[in-house]
């Protein structure tokens, strides 16, 4: 399967999920507060597949994936006969209209906490917060090697993941924080990370870097993974497979130290001692690195490329079916907050509008999740839907928590909103959502460019 066929496909699997569900929330509560169903439709646009159940309502599968809806009975849509205006919906009690506009964001709440219970359950394969390297702003705050990071201003850490949310979100705030660590020693310590300090806000998914932490799983070995033709490295005879021990008077623990012994050391006319193992013993040699004069930046090179190394999970968050209940209630609660709290920080401006997501970037998404594994795809699922939920409880009109606007109006004032105040409305909210959509295709096509 090529690549956008996989974005393709996975996009359409997602959303069918997250919309079927959703348009059945509204579909189920209709049906028991007595409400005429005449059409529950997944996507839009011209149907792909058509049925008319027992009950009179016309199940429709639309062309284009993106949405879908619930058409009930209402006498503001059309003539209703007499003998059915108790099952329209504009008929029904505020409370009972209430319950069917919330029943679809709800039931989106509903299938993020089932998804994450079956991710638990399956499995999810992640990285134990466990420190590498630090430079920076890292550095700064005493973070070593081999430390592993137990908690963010006192909130458990399990993987890489809930520590990149948690300081994704500090970042933004550029405010301090405490970090709770287990150091290699087996000592405990608290250290305070001042985030205030960074230039500039990075983004979530590069928090990391711009911090300076590199994640020990991610640190490449000192190993020699291929040696250029006629090279300082090939001319002191080393080959592919040897593990860089030492260069000059700097011991090795990763590839990435291998450029910067180089550069502090090396100078014309003079060879480095160099230490490295190959097939369990240890030799020694003396390399001239050559002075790249046009490379940008100009620096001193020795030939050698890095080794190709298969990145491996080290940690399984896996539950019981009764442990993985309250383990999936606790990650619901830990995203409802992040996302809360990511869109409370646009509204603000303290974070770029450059972080608004449309269907190209899920697909993207849904795709590469889908070849992590079905844990974490679920996982996907499950926040797509949280974002679903929130997203659709907005108080805008034309969504769901416009409608429910309306309504809490409704029930203050005593008497439904006037029509055009709702037509108002509803062209205010088509505005923003259009303008929303434009926005999240720009983001879109912009990184695409951009990668």
């Amino acid at each position: 399967m090529s690549q956008y066929a996989s974005w393709i496909w996975w996009l359409i699997v997602s959303l069918g999920i997250l919309v079927t569900f959703h348009e059945f929330g509204h579909y189920w509560v209709a049906r028991r507060c007595g409400v005429r169903v005449l059409r529950f439709s997944v996507g839009f646009g011209r149907p792909i597949l058509r049925r008319v159940g027992r009950d009179g309502t016309e199940y429709v599968v639309g062309w284009i994936p993106l949405g879908g809806y619930v058409r009930m009975l209402d006498e503001r849509e059309g003539e209703v006969p007499d003998a059915l205006l108790p099952q329209a919906f504009n008929r029904k009690s505020v409370y009972q209209r209430i319950a069917v506009v919330a029943a679809g964001p709800l039931f989106n709440l509903f299938l993020c906490i089932a998804l994450l219970w079956a991710m638990f359950v399956i499995g999810k394969d992640d990285f134990l917060p466990l420190v590498g390297q630090s430079r920076g702003v890292a550095a700064e705050a005493g973070l070593r090697s081999d430390d592993r990071i137990l908690a963010v201003d006192g909130q458990r850490m399990d993987t890489w993941t809930h520590v990149q949310m948690a300081l994704a979100t500090a970042a933004i705030d550029q405010r301090p924080i405490s970090l709770e660590v287990l150091r290699g020693s087996g000592d405990g310590a608290t250290l305070r990370l001042d985030l205030a300090s960074l230039a500039e806000t990075p983004k979530p998914a590069t928090v990391l870097r711009e911090i300076g932490l590199v994640p020990r799983q991610f640190l490449l070995p000192p190993d020699v993974g291929g040696v250029a033709a006629d090279s300082a490295a090939a001319r002191a005879g080393l080959e592919p497979g040897d593990r860089l021990l030492r260069i000059g008077s700097r011991d090795l623990r990763s590839w990435d130290e291998i450029s910067a012994a180089v550069q502090l050391q090396a100078q014309p006319d003079s060879p480095l001692a160099v230490v490295y193992e190959r097939d369990g013993s240890r030799r020694e040699t003396e390399i001239r690195p050559e002075y790249a004069a046009d490379a940008d930046p100009p620096r001193w090179l020795l030939g050698v490329s890095a080794p190709q190394v298969e990145v491996k999970h080290d940690a399984l968050l896996r539950y019981g079916p009764l442990g993985a209940v309250g383990a999936a209630l606790d990650e619901t609660w830990r995203l409802t907050g992040a996302t809360l709290g990511i869109l409370w920080r646009m509204v603000r401006g303290a974070v770029s509008l450059e972080n608004i997501n449309g269907p190209i970037s899920i697909a993207q998404y849904a795709s590469a999740s889908a070849q992590l594994g079905l844990a974490w795809f679920l996982s996907f699922l499950a926040m797509l839907s949280l974002s679903l939920c929130i997203m659709n409880l907005l108080p805008i009109p034309i969504l769901d928590g416009g409608h429910l606007l309306y309504y809490l109006i409704e029930m203050v004032k005593g008497s439904p909103v006037s029509e055009r105040t709702m037509i108002a409305g509803q062209f205010v909210g088509m505005l923003l959502l259009v303008s929303l959509m434009g926005l999240a295709f720009y983001n879109d096509i912009l990184h695409l460019v951009s990668t």
